[in-house]
């Protein structure tokens, strides 16, 4: 049992990837998806924004769903999860205040 107790010096300076192997396209769409559900979140509190918050929602939601999909690690999915909430808040918001296309079609 003393390799139980040995520090695994391969994972010691990761923050997303917990396997000591390096997961660049699965980051990408964590950083992706995070930047988006920030932006969806955010500028869903002006009604006049609806257009950006609702497809910064969408776009957030997508490539969540495809990131959380092919995710490996645990520290990736806690990230994708906080993603994926945020943009479907502010896709939702978003929606409720004049949805993708309200006010330029039609």
């Amino acid at each position: 049992m003393a390799q139980a107790m040995r520090p695994n010096s391969t994972t010691a300076g990761s923050l997303l990837a917990t396997d000591g192997k390096p997961h660049p396209f699965q980051d990408t769409l964590l950083g992706v998806t995070v930047v988006l559900g920030a932006i969806a979140i955010i500028t869903s509190i002006w009604s006049g924004l609806h257009l950006l918050s609702s497809w910064a929602g969408l776009v957030g939601i997508l490539t969540g769903a495809y990131g959380q999909f092919i995710s490996v690690t645990t520290r990736e999915r806690f990230g994708m999860i906080l993603g994926l909430g945020a943009s479907a808040v502010g896709f939702f918001i978003g929606m409720a205040h004049g949805g993708l296309f309200g006010g330029v079609i039609g």
